[in-house]
């Protein structure tokens, strides 16, 4: 397995859009989940904060893994390190 810079950079430029896209992502689904909540009590509040928690590290996983891939790809397709091979 080869790597390239550019693919590098890529992927680099990837996990930074990834970032800046899962902070209003996680503002919007806050909102949703809180407004679907009315008033509870403590053990609910807890037990959806945790749930909170919860989607906030799967989203900012599956951003990162997505666009850190999708960045490598396109910046070894535009580095000129030849195309990656094809999916089988």
């Amino acid at each position: 397995m080869e790597y390239s810079l550019p693919g590098w950079l890529g992927a680099l430029v990837g996990t930074i859009l990834a970032v800046v896209i899962y902070v209003p992502a996680i503002r919007v689904i806050e909102r949703h989940l809180r407004a679907q909540s009315g008033p509870e009590t403590l053990e609910a509040r807890a037990e959806q904060e945790s749930k909170i928690s919860v989607a906030r590290r799967l989203i900012l996983g599956a951003d990162i893994a997505i666009l850190a891939t999708l960045g490598y790809w396109i910046g070894k397709v535009i580095g000129g390190a030849g195309s990656p091979p094809p999916f089988r």
